[in-house]
């Protein structure tokens, strides 16, 4: 009898790992070096998966990098093995305001 309550818990979860719905976020930044050499560096506008903290410290940290977050939006569906989808192609989520007190 325990191997009937396995062998259906298997099939159960089989049958539902179909059902399952992935997402993801994606950010779209205006990002400047602030480390200049002789020429002035223009924005980079940049589409990346990373949230804002993960990207600056992946950057080098805010000694090296500023970032503009400009909008975000949510990938749904199978995700695996894609591209990042267009804005067009997700939902875009509203950004909510820094907290009082912070710029």
């Amino acid at each position: 009898m325990n191997i009937n309550i396995k062998l259906s818990l298997f099939i159960f979860t089989l049958f539902n790992s179909k059902l399952a719905f992935c997402e993801y976020r994606v950010y779209q930044y205006y990002v400047r070096p602030k480390i200049q050499n002789i020429t002035i560096v223009a924005a980079e506008l940049v589409t990346s998966t990373l949230n804002p903290l993960a990207y600056v410290a992946y950057h080098g940290g805010k000694e090296s990098v500023e970032v503009n977050l400009l909008r975000s939006w949510q990938c749904m569906g199978d995700t695996s093995n894609s591209p990042v989808c267009s804005i067009s192609d997700g939902k875009e989520l509203k950004i909510a305001p820094p907290p009082a007190g912070k710029p």
